[in-house]
């Protein structure tokens, strides 16, 4: 099994250990089972997978982490609420409704779960969007952004609301990154392990994130997804938070430099 360190390995050989390693029977088969099994007109094969989907017992250490989830995340909502009313009253006054970004996600087994953030685009802009992916899509995301959504997104503290999402059970603070439905219909007909990051929820960061840039390949990025769910465990759950908020603080500090000189953050 590859090494949990936060440095160098061989990602081929991380993805092929992995997908072999870890627990494949805790979900069903391939999606090509569930496509297989026919599904509605207009149902995603996301949903599809999540109705066909059985119930399996978890990790010992899954409890323990949902538990480290609802510390975190109801420790962080109680500190940061004046903060989150401030940016609502903020929104209403410079742009209007609604406060929140709603967009369906792919969660754990398939589940399609509606993600909370502070809408930091103009209104409307997610149909807008919806019909370009990749760095397209994030060309057309700077400039469909607000001026206070720019700052939001600099900071990221548009993503607070998606606590919310944790303490419900959507989503974990560590996981794979939360996808839409259709790009992960796409996604698993290009990378056929792709469907196996269901197996644990989507979180607000991950081994993918605090490990890699943008411009590696989907494929590179869900070896650290699948390292991390084959490796899962409290300690290093805590090592991706940690290295997370440094992480975080080193982005906030040079986009607001920028921001300060006129430039776009990167």
């Amino acid at each position: 099994m590859p090494a949990t360190a936060f440095g160098l390995y061989d990602r081929a050989s991380a993805l092929e250990c992995t997908v072999v390693a870890y627990e494949v029977t805790e979900l069903p088969g391939l999606p090509e089972a569930a496509a297989a099994a026919g599904r509605p007109e207009g149902e995603s094969l996301a949903e599809r997978y999540a109705a066909i989907a059985h119930a399996y017992e978890p990790r010992p250490v899954d409890r323990a982490l949902r538990g480290v989830d609802l510390v975190i995340a109801g420790g962080i909502l109680v500190v940061a609420s004046p903060v989150m009313l401030l940016f609502t009253m903020a929104i209403r006054l410079t742009s209007g409704r609604p406060i929140l970004y709603r967009g369906a996600r792919v969660g754990q087994a398939g589940r399609v779960y509606q993600m909370y953030k502070f809408r930091t685009l103009a209104p409307d802009a997610e149909s807008r969007l919806s019909p370009f992916y990749g760095p397209e899509l994030s060309k057309k995301t700077a400039q469909e952004e607000t001026r206070l959504g720019r700052v939001m997104r600099v900071t990221q503290l548009d993503e607070l609301p998606q606590l919310f999402n944790v303490i419900k059970g959507d989503m974990s603070i560590v996981g794979p990154r939360p996808i839409r439905p259709v790009f992960f219909e796409k996604l698993c007909e290009d990378i056929p392990a792709y469907w196996q990051r269901l197996v644990v929820r989507p979180g607000l960061t991950g081994f993918a994130q605090v490990r890699m840039g943008r411009e590696e390949t989907w494929a590179e990025k869900l070896a650290h997804d699948l390292e991390y769910i084959a490796d899962r465990s409290v300690s290093l759950y805590l090592r991706i938070c940690l290295r997370t908020g440094l992480r975080v603080i080193k982005r906030v500090l040079v986009d607001s430099v920028a921001l300060l000189a006129g430039r776009r953050p990167a």
